[in-house]
């Protein structure tokens, strides 16, 4: 664990001594199902230059309607002023200002006018004097991302090819004719990815307007999918993220890529900056224009379980100086200091998420945001102060400004709701593995714990596996919690944040080490007196599910458990889910290397699974499909297990619809209600 700043604790401070009121306070309550449908969800923010407001995005529940619903605020620099900039009858993303600072532009899908189809995403732009949102584009497709010109002059755009089905549909419409449906032609290695249908050779690609409602030139071409595309500040050149390997579905490989942004030209060649067979993205430009920044993974043969890298380029081309070498932890989102000498970064590390600094001139790095905290993201002013999107235990994300040498929290979505509660006290614990490992996790007690009393405990476990629960706000565990469970969350091996060796001992590996370091909190927990050992549940999502699933299959001191979005029988799911890529490096192709995959198989033990379990899913999911999670059930219910199947329909791997999400926290409480507490 790293030592938090000063400046940091006193901030941390404001928050953690909140929690221990609101549980002495009997005004307060106990958090609801309700209560967590109910807290809105603030996004990424967006400085203006001068820095003077800071725009950002809240989504929140309609529940009469059953859906949410994303608007765009914006905040001054010190606090006192709260605008809503777009209307509550359609949503609003991806705020960005204009160079001068005049206009917010965003993406939405507003109308549709009366006789027309579902409206496709564009960019919409309001000036910050007044007035209505104007539509900037008008794309068929719809636009995916956008950025503004360096001068103000115009965007660049990511949009997306049309489909057969696109093409078929505008043919159908000349002719007045209803379209009809199109099989679906497939001969891409790669054929699946979940939220969308399959896919097929239509690409993203990048392009630029010079005004509004002028006609896209598009820059980038071929058979290969462009992202993350950034402006180089004198508006000659884009950077972007693109594959183009022989077979781009055959490998993780991405490279960073430079276009020239000038002329009319309808082709242009663009120039390779990168070669390592591994991902190198997310490229930021310095200020003046010599070097890109970018993060980048120097060992691809490791997937998921590698060390993302912060790097550099000198963009007329050169060698690529790898920066964090010796970090051996997670950089995400880098950004050049105003005055070039440093390069911002989101660090991840320990369970905690961090705003570091790079120094250029010294190699060395500091921690301007660190401590028990979680740093989502951050924007910055030409003057180098930052809005960043922060959490803390008892606190769901928020806004807040570093400047002149403070962080103040600027925005307080949800302290009129957060005010009426009481929340669970978090405890940071360390313990030793069956191996000696040390190993990270959380303790949530209820609101009202006593000491020496043993609660009915359940082990939550993350997804992933390459994640970490952190010091951010944990809905799920205080929602648990304030129900009378003690909740128990940890970061076994496989988690990130804690380096690639601890990272990649999950490497064809499943459900060994990992499962000794959940037992071991578990184990942990009992010792220390807050778990009733007789009354324990266990569950998770994702790569949760798929642990609670080794979980049940090795011991049975759980008396009830939640498997949501597994996988149980990985043979089953070759050419079924998305990730070939990954089943493929990590296990070999299966009708060659058969019993490693069906070693590190759950489905191969199911027949010792005692445990009461839930078994859930959503019916779209194409990460994680709901064919094993019905194969459990399956096995289970022929079994004579205590077991129940609830698949939720038109949902992929995360669960959207509001009613559905309530749905699943009601279905947790009332299945550890009656299997772990006994009610």
């Amino acid at each position: 664990m790293t030592t938090p700043q000063r400046l940091v604790l006193a901030a941390v401070a404001v928050f953690v001594s909140a929690t221990v009121v609101a549980q002495q306070n009997p005004e307060r309550r106990t958090l609801t199902v309700d209560d967590l449908l109910a807290l809105k969800s603030v996004g990424e923010p967006a400085m203006s230059p001068e820095g003077n407001w800071i725009a950002y995005t809240v989504e929140s529940v309609d529940e009469e309607a059953d859906e949410s619903a994303t608007q765009i605020f914006m905040v001054s620099r010190d606090g006192a002023e709260l605008v809503q900039l777009t209307g509550d009858d359609y949503s609003a993303t991806t705020p960005r200002w204009s160079p001068d600072g005049r206009y917010l532009g965003f993406l939405a899908a507003r109308g549709p006018a009366e006789g027309e189809e579902e409206p496709k995403t564009q960019v919409w732009t309001l000036d910050r004097r007044g007035g209505e949102a104007q539509a900037y584009t008008a794309v068929d497709q719809g636009v995916s991302d956008f950025r503004w010109a360096p001068d103000g002059q115009g965007m660049l755009l990511l949009i997306r090819d049309k489909t057969a089905a696109d093409l078929a549909a505008e043919a159908a419409k000349a002719e007045g004719k209803e379209a009809r449906p199109l099989p679906f032609v497939i001969d891409r290695l790669q054929f699946k990815q979940d939220g969308v249908p399959y896919l097929d050779r239509s690409r993203t690609h990048v392009y630029v307007t010079r005004g509004r409602g002028e006609a896209p030139l598009q820059l980038t071409f071929g058979d290969y999918d462009d992202s993350e595309p950034a402006w180089r500040p004198d508006g000659r050149e884009i950077a972007f993220v693109s594959n183009r390997d022989d077979e781009p579905d055959a490998t993780q490989n991405s490279d960073i890529w430079v276009v020239s942004a000038v002329g009319d030209a309808p082709t242009r060649e663009p120039r390779r900056l990168t070669t390592n067979p591994g991902s190198d993205r997310s490229p930021a430009w310095s200020n003046d224009g010599t070097r890109i920044a970018f993060v980048t993974v120097t060992e691809p043969e490791l997937i998921w379980y590698a060390t993302n890298h912060l790097a550099i380029v000198p963009a007329a081309g050169g060698a690529v100086r790898v920066l964090t070498e010796a970090l051996d932890r997670n950089v995400i989102d880098p950004a050049f200091t105003p005055d070039d000498t440093g390069i911002l970064f989101v660090l991840e590390d320990s369970a905690e998420q961090h705003l570091a600094r790079y120094a250029l001139a010294s190699g060395s790095i500091d921690r301007p945001i660190e401590g028990q905290l979680s740093v989502y993201d951050y924007a910055q002013s030409k003057a180098g102060d930052l809005a960043v999107r922060m959490s803390v235990p008892d606190l769901p994300g928020e806004i807040f400004l570093l400047g002149n040498g403070s962080l103040r929290q600027l925005t307080r979505t949800n302290a009129e709701q957060l005010d009426q509660l009481s929340f669970a006290a978090v405890r940071n614990v360390t313990f030793p593995s069956a191996d000696g490992t040390e190993v990270e996790g959380f303790i949530f007690t209820p609101p009202g714990y006593r000491e020496g009393r043993r609660y009915p405990t359940i082990l939550r476990i993350h997804g992933g596996p390459v994640s970490q629960y952190d010091f951010s706000f944990n809905a799920e565990a205080q929602l648990l919690a304030a129900n009378g469970y003690v909740v128990v969350i940890a970061n076994p091996r496989g988690s990130s944040g804690y380096g690639q060796e601890f990272s990649a001992a999950l490497f064809a590996n499943w459900g060994v080490p990992d499962f000794e370091d959940v037992m071991a909190a578990v184990d942990y927990a009992v010792e220390e007196g807050y778990s009733d050992p007789d009354r324990l549940g266990v569950g998770g999502w994702s790569y949760g599910g798929i642990l609670t699933n080794y979980v049940i299959t090795k011991t049975d001191r759980f008396e009830g458990a939640i498997t949501g979005a597994s996988e149980v029988n990985y043979i089953a799911n070759y050419g079924h889910d998305h990730y070939q890529y990954y089943w493929e490096n990590e296990l070999g192709l299966p009708w060659e290397s058969k019993e490693t995959w069906e070693k590190i198989s759950p489905w191969e033990n199911v027949d010792k699974i005692v445990t009461p379990t839930l078994v859930m899913g959503g019916k779209e999911d194409w990460n994680v499909p709901i064919q094993n999670s019905e194969q459990l059930y399956q096995a289970l219910k022929r079994r004579g297990v205590d077991t129940q199947l609830v698949v939720y329909p038109d949902e992929a791997h995360g669960i959207s619809r509001p009613s559905f999400r309530k749905d699943r926290w009601e279905r947790y409480l009332g299945w550890y209600d009656r299997t772990v507490r006994g009610q």
